[in-house]
This record gives C-alpha cells, structure tokens and sequence, in this order.
C-alpha cells in the first residue's frame, strides 16, 4: 500500500492557520487603549498629542504608520486603534460621502463617536511660488482655467478622494493633464525648485511660510470645512471613561497658528514628535507626561523584530506551499503551466497594490484588516513564484534513469519523491528560498503604510520629513539584512554541495 503525498489543499490549509497565529502577535487581553494616527507629520503629532494625555490616566499604544484614511477608519471600526485624529471635511466627503443632517447619528451606526473641534482647520488648499503666480497672473483657484501647461503635483489620496483633485477639477473646470502623484513633501521641494508649479497644500503646514508659497483662493466655494476632532470608538467611553475625559481636555485649545508651529518644529527643525507633544501639552494644560525617547539601537532592534515578524511566517509558509505545488506541476506538465503562470501573475502585481488589497480580505477571514496579517499574506504571495518554478525546474532536471532504477528496485511514488527526487532538487529549490527571502526582506518595508511596523516605519517617516538618518535607519539595516539572508542561504547551499560531493 502507497502513501500519497499531501495535496497542495492540506497545504493551503496549513497556511491559512500560519498565518492567523502570525496576525496574532499584537493581540493582548487586556486590551489597552490604541492611538492611531495617518503618516503625515500633523497627524502623528496630534496623536502623541492624545498618547501624552492618555498616559497619566490609563495608558496607550501608539501605531502612527496607518497610511490615508481608509486605513485608519478600517482600523478603528474593527477595533486595532481605538482613537485616532480626523478632520470634518474628511468625515463626510470621504468617510460618510455624504454630508447628514446629525453628524453624530450618522458615525455612530458605525460604532464610532466624534468629539468637538480641538480649535483649528486644517483645510486643504493648492499652493504656487509667488513669482509664479504673479507672473502668469494667478491669485485664485478660478485663474488656473487660463493655464492648462501648468505641472502639477498631488499626494496619491489627493487625486483619488472626490473632495480632492477629481472633484475639484471638475468643480472649476480646469484643464490641467500634467498631473502626477508624489509625497507631499517632495512635492513641496519640487514646486520650490520650480521641477512642479502647483501642489497641494494644508492649511497649518510649517511649509507655507518656510518657503514663502502663496495659497490660492478657494473663490468657488470647492473645499469643505476641515475641523481637526478625535474619532473614537463607542465602547471606549464603557471601558475607559477616563480616556474620553482625557481627551477631551484638547478640544478648543489649538490654534491654526499652534498647529503651524507644531508641524515647523517637526518639518524644519527635525525636532522628534514625542518631545514636540509634550512641551505642547506642559505649555497648554501644564500636563508633566515626560517619557523617555528610546535609544538609536533600541528602535532598530524593535524594527528587526517587526520585519523579522513578517519575513520568517510569511516565507516560511511559502514553502510550506510551494513545493508541492511545485512537485504538482512537474508531475502534471499541462496543469503545471497554469500553476506558474498563475504564480507568475502574482509576481506582476505592483507590491502596494497587493498589499492594500489584502486588507480587506484579511478583515473577512482574519477579523484584522490592518497590521501583520495582510502584510505576511501579500508577502507569502510574493513568495510563491521562486520557489515553485525552481521546484519544477530540480525536479525536471534529474536524469530519467535515476528514477528508473529507483522503480525497479521496487519504491513507492512517496518513497522515490522523498528520498530520490526531492534531495536532488534540494540545492535548486534552496536557491529559490534564498530568492523569495532577499525579496522578502525588501518589499516587507511596505508593510509601513498599513501599520504592520518593521523597516518601513522609519523610511517612510523619514520621507515624510525630508528627514535622510531617519530614512538610513530603516534602510541600511534592511540592506543589512538581505545580505545577511543571503549569506545564510549560500552556506546551506555549499553545506548541502559538500554533502553530495
């Protein structure tokens, strides 16, 4: 009697348990109260802003690498933050995409409640070079319908929310086509330069008067309303009561020209956002919530350990799947080509788009749309292509006599796959998990727009700021790592060649 060899199903199977521990890792019970924030500089201000009034009382945990909004609304409503800073405009163009008669009624179906304005506006706006401007004659947005060669640069949610670029585009009917998507800061640095002529700008950004750019005229009426509020979640004011009153304590106590200076200390001088807050919050409510600013070795070692945390189960499953699907193909030639060509298909797929698409799939089969859990599984995707095809490829290659006298001496299918078949197409597959983990390594730093941590953290925060140590502090020790990984593997693989030799 024979023993089939798992079925790519059994596998598929083990993956999807894989990966529900992995999301798992941030899961506590008891649950503390989750700051979140966007990835721009205001926005994870004003959630150390929260975290410094929180600490006294109760408590908290900080994400504040969750991407645009859609991440952060997707994250509060499920319940991996808690809290996290919005803006009016945003609530109702982007969130509720309409406008209701009770604000408050219409969130709270979701589960989610709204504090009062903490005092400013941080209303989206477009934003030139005033030589620029005055020498084509430009001083509202209704001017640019005179100018349709103007280039212009956007943050990708900008060109894509109905209260940015599409809706204003329409709205004044401008003409404009040399449109293109970039990092708001760098878009800054660009218009300065004059590589851009028109951005998009925040109301309180330190950037305006830094640079001395004119703020257009909303003359038609585009933009709505952005009063900066607290979003949280219902349930915290039956869990921890005390965090509302903290929270509170905010509102109607900055001002647009506070919020200003707040993102300039950040912006320009590179000051750190924890210690910004926190003279903010001894300044205005005389709130002593001094935390000490972990060392240069301690946030890269908490860095390694995140990326670590979706590199090892993310690949680790892949292989898990990826060679019986490989050992399928090779056993089934015609049914093979559709393996690789599906795999391949994943490979084509841009990372971030991937990577965003796994949220929600995550959130039905997991319950987390955001964090580890989407992040490993886009990685594991990513993963499957190396290995699967060097799978076939060491398999194919082994001489048809090998496993001829393997049958005459009387094995089993399972017996001339594990002990004749699979050791010699050892040293190929190897070099196909060594492939899947360098890109791993790499493409994991992405996992920074959904709040899964590692590398991408500091990148991207550093890109934000204009801010380059920061940015080496995620990228060298990425760089490290994959050579690192590399290094590794080629030891296996010499070790696996002397074992043959």
């Amino acid at each position: 009697m024979t023993t089939s060899p798992p079925t790519p199903a059994a596998f598929l199977a083990l993956a999807t348990i894989a990966l529900s521990f992995a999301g798992c890792d941030r899961a506590s019970t008891a649950k503390p109260v989750v700051v979140g924030s966007k990835k721009f500089t205001e926005s994870v201000v004003l959630g150390e802003l929260a975290a410094g009034l929180l600490r006294p009382a109760v408590g908290s945990v900080r994400r504040d690498d969750l991407g645009g909004t859609p991440v952060c609304w997707v994250a509060l409503t499920q319940g991996d933050i808690d809290v996290y800073p919005e803006y009016t405009g945003t609530i109702t163009r982007q969130i509720l995409k309409a406008d209701p008669p009770d604000f408050a009624a219409a969130l709270a179906v979701h589960g989610v409640k709204v504090s009062r304005s903490l005092g400013f506006r941080n209303n989206y706006a477009l934003g030139m070079r005033k030589d620029v401007a005055a020498a084509r004659g430009i001083a509202a947005v209704s001017d640019l319908k005179r100018h349709p060669d103007l280039r212009c640069g956007f943050i990708h949610e900008f060109l894509d929310r109905p209260d940015g670029w599409p809706g204003l585009k329409a709205h004044y009917g401008l003409p404009q086509t040399n449109v293109q998507g970039m990092n708001h800061s760098l878009a800054y640095r660009a218009v300065v330069e004059k590589a851009l002529d028109l951005t998009e700008v925040y109301t309180t950004d330190g950037e305006i008067a830094q640079y001395d750019l004119l703020v257009l005229a909303d003359d038609a009426k585009f933009f709505p309303s952005y009063e900066a509020v607290w979003l949280y979640r219902a349930d915290l004011e039956e869990r921890h009561p005390e965090a509302v009153r903290a929270l509170k304590r905010l509102e109607g106590r900055i001002t647009e020209a506070d919020m200003q200076r707040l993102n300039n200390r950040v912006q320009v001088d590179k000051a750190d956002e924890v210690a910004v807050a926190q003279e903010f919050l001894q300044e205005r409510l005389q709130l002593d919530g001094t935390s000490a600013e972990p060392s240069l070795l301690a946030r890269v070692g908490r860095s390694t350990l995140e990326h670590l945390q979706l590199v090892v189960p993310s690949l680790l499953v892949a292989v898990l799947v990826s060679v019986p699907l490989g050992v399928f193909a090779a056993r089934r030639p015609k049914l093979g080509r559709v393996v690789l060509l599906a795999t391949g298909v994943l490979q084509t797929v841009p990372s971030l788009a991937l990577l965003l698409f796994m949220i929600p799939v995550m959130k039905f089969l997991l319950g987390s749309g955001t964090g580890a859990p989407p992040a490993i599984a886009a990685l594991f995707l990513y993963s499957l292509l190396p290995i699967v095809r060097n799978t076939v490829t060491g398999l194919q290659s082994i001489p048809e006599s090998l496993r001829e006298s393997a049958d005459a001496l009387g094995l089993s299918p399972w017996a001339v796959l594990t002990r004749v078949e699979l050791p010699l197409a050892l040293p190929t597959i190897i070099a196909g998990v060594k492939t899947a983990a360098v890109i791993n390594v790499g493409t994991a730093t992405l996992g920074g727009f959904i709040g899964a941590g590692g590398y991408g953290r500091p990148i991207l925060r550093g890109i934000d700021k204009l801010d380059i140590p920061l940015m080496l502090e995620g990228a060298i020790p990425a760089a490290l790592l994959a050579l690192a990984v590399e290094a590794f593997f080629e030891v296996v693989e010499r070790l696996l060649a002397g074992r043959r030799s």
